[in-house]
């Protein structure tokens, strides 16, 4: 085992992970400090770099043809940029004490440390796997990484069969239902809780449920699938719940993901309520002076609620690759917080949600007014009007607005935008009635619909 430092009085920083968070930091980093100044070395255990997960669900279903294009720059491009990107390579211990790292060559298996002025913790997020008989066995994946999404592609020209059980019916549960129909398997998505999209309010996630039954996906709520079977080839070849057992030739987990925070726990750093660690504005890890945690694997304030959440999410990602890379390169940023904005969409169905959820302000303490109202995406008499369905929470007496979910065709997510600035700013539904949005018949009715829930949520909260 060997041990390397910083050569020629420069400082090094170390960075474990190499997709959005922590290339982001290195490249910002590398932006305001050269080569001589600082030594830059990231560790990444898969085979890719900075790339876009979020885009895995559409290189599966085939509207993006080909995994490179998910990749936003290669290895090689790092290292032109003098970024010492070791691939393939798992950091294994954080000594905080004695500033180093002990990695890993995930092949040959050999390991060295590397001692580290700054480290940067940009471990991501795992997909959670059920622990049930048989969630390991061949044909059950999660896609949470691009060697992920390989696996399930390689899996899928194996199989022969075409039924497809999706676990799950967050975010990736819902896309990957829709890939997998893209595809032309037999879908049965299989979900714990009452409606899909647990992010979203019930009624609002029913409205989705529709949707999904309506491209012929099979739906099964209120149910946990307790065991994978598998067949004498030893591949997966059904999931069981309480009640029933769906036949499957590949299981699809959408389940969610968990903070990857192991490494930093055993290196005794401060983890939050959800498990994600805990840093301050300038996302340095709290009580830790040259320690940097950003993306999948810490928690993040709702600038809403008030509270620390866990949002695993890459446009945080790359915010907070931003702020830790000026950070360390000697300048000064901060990341204020999120209000919990997030969209997505089931073939034409477009699906959006900022702020918080009904049990979020009753969780909070919040009183709230709750109106939801029907619209259109553009004037009535305008071809192509579609319609949407828009829900606004608002503090009861302030009017402070809380929370919009949209749900609707082609033009609903992206309107979630101005509900987000509106959070942003604390503004209330009576300020929002007066705001300037841009108004053509191809593009809005008159009043937006986001503006009359915001008419019918002032009135409400007048009335109380």
């Amino acid at each position: 085992m060997s041990m390397s430092g910083g050569q020629g009085g420069r400082e090094r920083l170390v960075v474990i992970g190499g997709d959005a968070a922590g290339m982001s930091a290195a490249s910002q980093a590398r932006r305001l400090r050269g080569p001589g100044e600082l030594e830059i070395v990231a560790f990444e255990r898969g085979h890719f770099s900075s790339f876009s997960a979020c885009g895995i669900p559409y290189w599966v279903g085939g509207e993006v043809p080909e995994r490179d294009r998910l990749i936003a720059r290669t290895p090689g491009e790092h290292r032109a940029r003098d970024i010492d990107l070791r691939m393939c390579t798992e950091v294994m211990e954080i000594d905080v004490a004695g500033g180093r790292v002990r990695a890993r060559d995930v092949d040959p298996g050999d390991e060295s440390w590397t001692s580290y002025d700054k480290l940067v913790i940009a471990t991501g997020a795992r997909p959670i796997r059920p622990d049930m008989p048989g969630a390991d066995a061949p044909g059950v994946h999660g896609v949470q990484t691009l060697d992920d999404g390989q696996a399930l592609l390689d899996s899928l020209a194996r199989t022969r069969g075409r039924r497809a059980v999706v676990v799950g019916a967050g975010y990736i549960g819902v896309e990957m239902a829709e890939a997998m129909i893209n595809r032309g398997y037999e879908v049965t998505v299989v979900n714990r809780g009452s409606e899909p999209m647990s992010t979203l309010d019930p009624d609002m996630g029913r409205l989705v449920h529709r949707a999904m039954e309506g491209l012929g996906i099979t739906m099964v709520d209120d149910a946990e699938v307790t065991k994978v079977l598998t067949g004498e080839d030893g591949r997966v070849r059904a999931v069981v719940t309480e009640g029933a057992e769906y036949p499957a030739d590949v299981v699809v987990l959408g389940i969610g993901v968990r903070p990857q925070t192991e490494l930093a726990e055993a290196a005794g750093l401060p983890l939050g309520t959800h498990g994600g660690l805990l840093t301050d504005r300038a996302m340095r890890v709290r009580g830790h002076e040259n320690i940097w945690a950003g993306g999948d694997c810490v928690e993040v304030l709702n600038l809403v609620s008030g509270q620390e959440q866990y949002v695993p999410l890459g446009t945080h990602a790359n915010k907070h690759g931003q702020v830790i890379g000026t950070n360390a390169g000697g300048g000064y940023a901060t990341f204020p917080g999120v209000v919990g904005t997030a969209v997505s969409k089931v073939c034409d169905l477009e699906i959006a949600r900022t702020g918080l959820r009904e049990k979020d302000a009753r969780r909070v303490g919040l009183q709230y007014e709750s109106v939801t109202i029907e619209s259109t995406s553009r004037a009535g008499y305008y071809p192509g009007a579609a319609p949407m369905t828009v829900k606004m929470l608002a503090e009861r007496r302030t009017g402070r607005l809380l929370g919009v979910q949209i749900v609707g065709r082609e033009g609903a997510a992206k309107r979630v935008d101005i509900a987000a600035v509106a959070l942003t700013a604390q503004m209330t539904v009576e300020q929002m009635t007066a705001l300037d949005l841009g108004y053509a018949p191809p593009f809005s009715p008159v009043w937006d619909p986001v503006l009359v829930a915001a008419r019918k949520a002032a009135s409400k909260v007048r009335a109380g």
